[in-house]
């Protein structure tokens, strides 16, 4: 299970210089989207991981905060 979470914040990490690097702006957005993924991935793994409900309790809210940031973001790109 710990070899997972490693994996996915190495993939985190490797998708950190997506947003450093990125060509353009929705590159880089989806990049900090990709990030909030994975973030949400590992809080559920380890949930499980440690047999702990509030964790996905904060996934569930963190979700809900991902997927408003989600709205937004594509709301400020029409617009440009």
């Amino acid at each position: 299970m710990l070899y997972v979470i490693l994996a996915i914040v190495l993939s985190a990490i490797l998708t950190f210089y997506r947003i450093v690097k990125g060509p353009c702006l929705p590159d880089r957005i989806v990049a900090m989207n990709s990030i909030g993924v994975m973030f949400l991935l590992v809080l559920v793994l380890l949930s499980y991981y440690f047999e702990r409900k509030i964790f996905i309790d904060v996934a569930l809210v963190y979700g809900v905060l991902l997927f408003i940031n989600v709205l937004v973001m594509a709301k400020y790109l029409s617009r440009a």
